[in-house]
């Protein structure tokens, strides 16, 4: 028997919980490249007229002077090959030009070539350590080359001679730090602290090193102190508030955010803090009603609160009791943000994982209005209408979505289900072949639109193309039921390729070996190679799991008894069919003439 249950894949996205605070921090890097700028054109020229002055003669001033102008021409041409001889050649006839090192370092860089880089680098920075521009280039090329602990000394040299420059203090701290070289970076953060008094950016890299080091008093302090700087911060609160709580200073936190409040009683940020701290100490309903209060101001942005919402969809998987929690704040999120899809669709979720496919609908469909442009909502609501097998609107609104997303197979497969559904074959098979163009590395779904090909195909009596598309359906996943129970179901109808037919039907069985329609498929099969005994016995079990009703299964069987001789009961089993419904035309003129027509 024919199996009319499509089979779809669908792929389900598992969310993972969101921390509430995430500390990024960034630090200034010096780029050196090809091209000059003012300041460096300056460096040249002056060390340009050092190298025509120091220790050599005219003529070598002259042939100096010839190759490195030239070969600062090609450089800005882009002719680096050219450049490289030229600077070379200068270097031949000066050995100690800093500059024409610094310039083959740079070419030798921007060709990815460290090893020489790191080497003229060096040599300009060593002739000409007052230049920074030398320094930092030189830096570059032993960060590339791992080389940090010379980094320091670098770094330490270039303070030293500029002092006022911030940002060899931060470079410095990092290369500390990738040295792991905790204290020695804490000593250069202080350094910075001296020249720029208490910053967000020092102190948040302190609290972090001392975090990591497991020192909590020195974090609190250092947090004390930038709450003391800044004490209309509210961030700072709820930093400092979690250190006490690290460190089971609970009635210490417990201040710090009732002070938060005081702050600001309407900030949604300060009743989140609260409901971390409740969270950690286990008080579940305090914690919650913070929540709650924060998801009803409108300050807290909706992105924020779908984090949340997803934390919850995490959680709910393995805690159930906090699903009423999910869907309050659910419920709040599109009360408070009435135009906002993202509240109604992130709703819709929890909705569908809870079964609850007609309030789904409902949401997704609202999202939908808001925004059409979302493909994720169309699929999880086209998904909906084929579990609830509405068939009318999954034609609809998978029509309306292959508009929308002309690239997107899943539309065109549901709307090839649904005009076959409603006999519209030759639709079918036109929008199925279309939509399988557009699947590209998922063989089980490109393996339904043949199925579904052949089915329609079928339907319409194009037998070749019919088999065709099955024996594709196939190739792309032979392990399909479906398929191998419809197209060996149809052969048999045809008796034709009988031997293919019971092989597929019998692979059908191994895979879902408690299906009815698939006995009935190989009992039918088993009826046209006249094995009538064999038959019998799986018509029958096909009845006896629970299709007493099914007229086709009926039908079959009293076909078969007849077969066998007992026409008695044969007679017995149309009569019941015809009640049942779904028979074949000749069902009247069987149970008239009591005879077997086929």
């Amino acid at each position: 028997m024919k199996n009319f249950n499509s089979s779809l894949l669908f792929i389900h996205t598992r969310f993972i919980p969101v921390f509430l605070f995430l500390y990024l921090f960034s630090s200034c890097k010096t780029n050196s490249t090809i091209s000059g700028n003012r300041k460096e054109a300056k460096s040249y020229s002056k060390e340009a007229e050092k190298s025509l002055t120091t220790n050599i003669s005219d003529k070598n001033r002259v042939d100096f002077e010839y190759h490195f102008f030239n070969a600062n021409k090609e450089k800005i041409l882009g002719n680096y090959e050219k450049a490289e001889k030229l600077y070379l050649q200068a270097l031949k006839v000066n050995p100690n030009s800093a500059v024409s090192f610094y310039e083959l370092a740079n070419i030798y860089s921007f060709q990815n070539n460290k090893r020489n880089a790191l080497y003229y680098s060096k040599k300009a920075a060593l002739l000409d350590p007052e230049n920074s521009w030398y320094q930092l280039l030189y830096i570059d090329c032993l960060n590339q080359a791992k080389q940090y602990t010379e980094v320091v000394n670098v770094y330490n040299r270039l303070i030293k001679q500029h002092p006022e420059h911030i940002e060899y203090y931060y470079e410095l701290a990092n290369v500390y730090l990738t040295l792991n070289k905790a204290n020695e970076a804490i000593k250069t953060y202080d350094d910075i602290e001296k020249q720029t008094s208490v910053s967000e950016d020092v102190s948040m890299q302190k609290i972090r090193i001392y975090r990591t080091t497991n020192n909590l008093d020195k974090s609190i302090t250092e947090a004390e102190k930038l709450l003391s700087a800044f004490p209309d911060n509210a961030k700072f609160y709820g930093i400092l508030g979690e250190l006490y709580q690290a460190k089971g200073e609970n009635a210490k936190a417990l201040k710090v955010y009732t002070d938060l409040l005081k702050l600001n009683p309407e900030d949604p940020y300060a009743h989140l803090t609260m409901a971390d701290y409740y969270r950690n100490l286990h008080q579940k309903e305090k914690s919650f009603e913070e929540i709650k209060i924060a998801f009803k101001s409108k300050d807290l942005d909706i992105d924020t609160k779908v984090k949340i919402l997803l934390s919850y969809y995490s959680i709910t998987d393995t805690y159930p009791e906090f699903k009423d929690n999910a869907d309050t704040l659910c419920k709040i999120i599109v009360d408070v943000h009435p135009t906002e899809a993202k509240a109604f669709s992130i709703y819709g979720d929890f909705l569908y994982r809870d079964k609850k496919l007609e309030d789904a609908r409902i949401n997704y469909l609202k999202a939908i209005e808001l925004d059409k442009e979302k493909y994720a909502i169309w699929n999880q609501l086209l998904i909906i209408e084929s579990e609830l097998n509405d068939f009318f609107e999954m034609q609809t609104e998978s029509k309306e979505a292959m508009e929308l997303f002309p690239n997107q197979p899943l539309p065109y497969f549901l709307n090839g289900v649904a005009n076959i559904h409603f006999k519209n074959y030759t639709e079918a098979v036109t929008v199925l072949n279309e939509g399988k163009q557009f699947v590209f590395t998922n063989n089980q779904l490109l393996s339904q639109f043949y199925a579904n090909l052949g089915d329609a195909q079928n339907q319409l009596k194009n037998y070749v193309a019919s088999d065709s598309a099955y024996e594709d359906a196939l190739k792309y996943f032979p392990q399909n039921p479906y398929v191998l129970n419809n197209y060996a179901y149809y052969l048999s109808l045809r008796n034709t390729k009988l031997e293919r037919a019971e092989e597929m039907s019998k692979k059908s069985i191994e895979i879902e070996p408690g299906s009815s329609s698939y006995q009935d498929t190989y009992g039918w099969i088993l009826y046209q190679m006249k094995k009538y005994e064999d038959a019998k016995i799986w018509v029958s079990k096909a009845i006896g799991n629970g299709e007493k009703a099914n007229g086709t299964l009926l039908e079959h069987y009293g076909d078969i008894l007849y077969q066998l001789n007992d026409k008695e009961n044969a007679l017995k089993y149309w009569i019941d069919a015809k009640k049942a419904g779904g028979t074949t035309d000749m069902i009247d003129k069987k149970i008239a003439d009591k005879k077997l027509y086929e």
